[in-house]
């Protein structure tokens, strides 16, 4: 699919932004705020709903879901990402590092940003429970931490960043940010052109010139593949499941589908067209550093020794053959063959996983550049 070029001018000070994907700021708006509009396509609301309600659960819970090491290889996928983007920014002389977490949830990679010593932090989120408990546990490691050990300053904001400026609702009007991290949140703003384009607006509009924007989404070209290869319209195993309301048409924006993962996420979710948002991205002034899926960027960073030695620590593969007897992560034998097939060499199963990982970074000059690297 060919797309075809847009002028722009830059955003500034919340100012008008015009070219042939779309009206005036103002237009957007209003069409957004129409009351049909609002009632016939806005699943944000179900968004914060599903997250207000999960409840909160300890470790010892968690070590027994089915997902357990799933969201452990995630974390260190993310800590790898986190620490490493960190070193590039500092790479470039002392300063002090400010970060947005863009859709932080309760706050699962506080204690990264922590590790990474960074020394302002902006936490914001639709679902305001979420937020809420995010803070709860930024008090709680202050309160913890040891008496020489400096915390960074953090700010906590619950908003609609699909539709509100964050520009304006932060505390220091003039906060700059070197890092935006968006994890496992961007593909429910490509509900629409204008809910995506505000969420690109605020992970990139103030961040520092060669600041970066990372994050993770789900792979729409493999979620097709897969659905194309259905006989019906899902796909999933035991864990997980992916519903879509038809097959052979997948417009650009509000291509909706229902994710559900093993009692933690049942919430509709939107295909993000990569070459879509890539070209959207242009528009801020950021060019695309490197793009991987999980597996490829496992196998690059896994290389590394310390990277298998937090790989470990963090338990993020699942053994095979399981040392007790029911505590595979699958009843069935089928989910395993490959790990059979491997076990001589490996002796392990990677989590299956059908995501991109994503950075991005601001171009000190003017101009808009793109580097796709594979």
């Amino acid at each position: 699919m060919e797309l075809q070029s847009v002028r722009t001018e830059p955003v500034k000070d919340g100012g008008e932004r015009k070219g042939k994907s779309g009206t005036k700021r103002q237009h957007e708006d209003d069409d957004e705020t129409s009351p049909s509009k609002k009632q016939a396509t806005d699943h944000s609301v179900k968004v914060a709903s599903h997250y207000n309600s999960l409840q909160e659960v300890g470790l010892a819970a968690r070590s027994r879901s089915r997902i357990f090491f799933m969201r452990n290889f995630n974390n260190w996928l993310k800590s790898v990402l986190i620490g490493e983007i960190l070193e590039q920014v500092r790479g470039e002389g002392p300063q002090q590092v400010s970060v947005l977490d863009l859709g932080c949830g309760k706050g699962g990679d506080l204690l990264k940003w922590r590790r990474g010593g960074i020394n302002h932090l902006v936490c914001a989120d639709i679902a305001g429970v979420s937020v809420e408990q995010c803070q709860s546990r930024y008090e709680e490691m202050k309160k913890k931490s040891h008496v020489n050990e400096k915390i960074f300053n953090a700010q906590f904001i619950t908003a609609d960043c699909t539709k509100e400026v964050l520009s304006e609702k932060l505390d220091d009007p003039e906060l700059m940010f070197d890092i935006c991290s968006c994890q496992f949140v961007y593909h429910y703003s490509f509900e629409s052109e204008q809910k995506a384009d505000m969420m690109l607006r605020n992970a990139c509009e103030r961040l520092r010139p060669g600041g970066f924007f990372i994050g993770t989404t789900p792979d729409a070209f493999e979620l097709v593949k897969r659905l194309e290869a259905s006989d019906s319209l899902s796909f999933g195993n035991e864990v997980f499941k992916v519903s879509f309301q038809s097959k052979g048409s997948y417009p650009l924006f509000g291509c909706q589908y229902n994710f559900s993962l093993e009692d933690v996420v049942n919430v509709p979710e939107f295909l993000v067209y990569f070459p879509l948002f890539e070209h959207m991205a242009k528009q801020y002034n950021m060019r695309l550093v490197s793009k991987h899926r999980f597996s490829e960027y496992f196998e690059e960073k896994v290389k590394k020794e310390h990277h298998r030695r937090l790989m470990m620590k963090m338990m993020a593969l699942e053994p095979f053959p399981c040392e007790e007897v029911g505590q595979q992560t699958a009843d069935s034998q089928q989910e395993y063959c490959h790990a059979r097939e491997h076990c001589g060499r490996a002796g392990v199963k990677l989590p299956v996983v059908s995501t991109w990982y994503l950075c991005f970074r601001k171009s000190p000059d003017a101009e808009n550049k793109v580097f796709f690297c594979m």
